[in-house]
């Protein structure tokens, strides 16, 4: 097992980490989706219909882990469990990461936990899985999830990576976006 620290400023008292998710940790997960809006917002539909169970969240990760090119994890505090996200390679050359599933405990929310996750992740990509790019897409109703990727750093990869999904009901326009080495 490995633990991963992002480094503090002084006199903060939170020390965010990451380790690999644990079948534990679905309870706490599935009660941070609260509405279908939500729901799909993290899973653009890939786990089924809303709501989700810590049942649906474990099969679904079970089923993942006979790949050795998805990995899940899970943020944590002295408070416990505070977000997770998965990451899964694109391609047999393991150069190109994606993160997906990115959540964060509503009542952490607008702290900067995602912020702070996502540069932990990144540090994870860059310096031990030493991927060359890790891309991650977001829907365009998701301002807040856009705002915090763009500041870690990631960037559009332009119009025509971009897709449309039917969520709702709706159109919702996906945004891809990268971040290279």
């Amino acid at each position: 097992m490995f633990y991963l620290n992002v480094g503090m400023k002084k006199g903060e008292k939170n020390m965010l980490r990451l380790r690999p998710y644990k079948r534990c940790d679905a309870e706490k997960i599935v009660s941070w989706i609260q509405d279908e809006e939500a729901f799909y917002k993290w899973s653009a539909g890939v786990l089924g219909s809303y709501p989700i169970t810590a049942e649906k969240l474990n099969a679904h990760y079970d089923k993942q882990a006979e790949s050795d090119s998805y990995y899940t994890m899970t943020a944590f505090d002295e408070t416990g469990a505070v977000g997770q996200l998965i990451m899964r390679f694109l391609d047999e050359e393991k150069k190109t990461l994606r993160f997906g599933f990115v959540v964060v405990d509503t009542s952490k929310r607008g702290k900067g936990y995602g912020k702070e996750m996502i540069a932990l992740a990144l540090k994870f990509a860059f310096e031990i899985m030493k991927v060359e790019k890790v891309t991650i897409g977001v829907f365009d109703n998701n301002p807040v999830a856009y705002h915090c990727y763009k500041n870690v750093g990631f960037t559009e990869m332009g119009e025509e990576f971009n897709k449309t999904y039917q969520m709702m009901g709706q159109d919702w326009k996906c945004i891809e976006l990268e971040i290279t080495r």
